[in-house]
């Protein structure tokens, strides 16, 4: 048996959903979370996803902004919300979904873009940022995640190594990308013996990425991409680890988001 999870910030679940539906049908993932869905749970596209097969849905909206999902045709248990940073943004939930005889715990995330500025005096966005890592890295780093199966996922918002941007020195100084973002992620992912399954697949040295900017009048020429999106797995799922899937060609669909679908498929 296999599992096959999707991450995908969608940039709007109700104005992207028939691209969510052409993607559910044509490369049928078992579960899918999303990111910046930017609707409220009673506004969350409930019923077509039903329609669809994915029966069950955890749901963290917020009117306009930020919010976080997981769809399923798997049933869902243990459904969790926390509330990083007291702000009271949508920006994580958890579930627990069984294939054979495993139980995989699964964290969706949409970690704060940061503003502009890498600078905590004068960008409260940044600060923010910061700080909702630092608690990310107390809160996962206990055993109950990394001895457990867990996955975590999510837009994160951190491009961690250097052939995660299209030029490592020019980005130093853009948030991202800087110092004080990629050293914590790379502490989160060691303090918890991490495996970052996208580059278990390609090597550090190649070029990886997941995001275009829509700035970019030609992205795919251009290709001055990064990787923001992530799917982590604890060590129990090592043995499990089969392929990794993403889909440039999402990003030049009508309408796209700027981010890309990225799955991770796992064989019992």
């Amino acid at each position: 048996m296999q599992l096959k999870i999707t991450t995908w910030n969608i940039n709007s679940v109700r104005l992207r959903f028939s691209q969510v539906a052409t993607f559910l049908a044509e490369h049928e993932p078992d579960v899918l979370c999303l990111q910046e869905t930017k609707c409220r749970d009673a506004e969350f596209p409930a019923s077509d996803f039903r329609k669809l097969g994915y029966e069950h849905l955890a749901i963290s909206g917020q009117k306009g902004y930020h919010g976080v999902a997981i769809v399923s045709r798997l049933p869902l248990q243990e459904v969790e919300r926390r509330n990083f940073c007291q702000i009271g943004d949508a920006r994580h939930i958890s579930a627990r979904v069984s294939v054979a005889d495993k139980s995989i715990r699964v964290d969706n995330f949409y970690v704060p873009a940061g503003g502009d500025k890498p600078d905590v005096q004068i960008n409260p966005k940044f600060a923010h940022k910061l700080s909702f890592l630092d608690e990310l890295d107390k809160w996962i780093s206990q055993d109950s995640f990394s001895k457990n199966m867990s996955l975590i996922v999510g837009d994160l918002n951190i491009a961690h190594l250097e052939n995660d941007v299209w030029d490592h020195r020019a980005m130093l100084k853009e948030v991202s990308h800087t110092p004080p973002e990629t050293d914590k992620l790379k502490q989160i992912i060691e303090r918890g013996n991490w495996i970052d399954t996208l580059r278990r697949f390609t090597p550090d040295d190649q070029k990886l990425y997941t995001w275009w900017s829509y700035r970019s009048p030609n992205w795919a020429a251009a290709d001055k991409g990064r990787r923001l999106d992530h799917i982590w797995a604890s060590q129990p799922l090592e043995p499990y680890l089969q392929n990794i899937e993403i889909l440039r060609e999402a990003r030049g669909w009508e309408r796209p988001s700027d981010h890309v679908p990225v799955s991770l498929v796992l064989k019992f």
